[in-house]
């Protein structure tokens, strides 16, 4: 369990540093460099590259927006062989329905119990 672990841990923060420096030495802003970690995602799952890390990092390949971008991309690869080209559209939502319904559960929760503040 300490060597899952570990890889988790060395892959997944792999994937951070990348980020931390596309903040730090481009100009892209926030917003782009995880919509670029999610398309990430789905090109090199396309490509099966991402798997293999998925079956070697486990969590460290899964939680990072390159994770959810191989959710996506697995879940329409399923559903196109099942229903064929409607599982183009239906895919990736069946796939990512669990974490996205969480995310709204927990915002809504945290929004219940915790009162907005201005920022100065």
């Amino acid at each position: 369990m300490l060597i899952d672990i570990i890889k988790a841990f060395l892959v997944g923060g792999a994937i951070c540093a990348v980020g931390q420096l596309l903040i730090d030495y481009t100009k892209l802003t926030p917003a782009r460099i995880l919509s670029g970690f999610v398309v990430a995602g789905v090109i090199l799952s396309a490509l099966g590259l991402y798997k293999p890390l998925v079956d070697f990092a486990g969590a460290g390949a899964t939680v990072p927006l390159t994770g959810f971008g191989h959710l996506l991309a697995e879940g329409i690869r399923k559903m196109i062989e099942s229903d064929g080209f409607l599982g183009i559209f239906t895919g990736g939502l069946t796939a990512a329905a669990g974490g996205v319904t969480a995310a709204l559960l927990f915002g809504l929760t945290a929004s219940v119990f915790f009162k907005q503040r201005d920022k100065n």
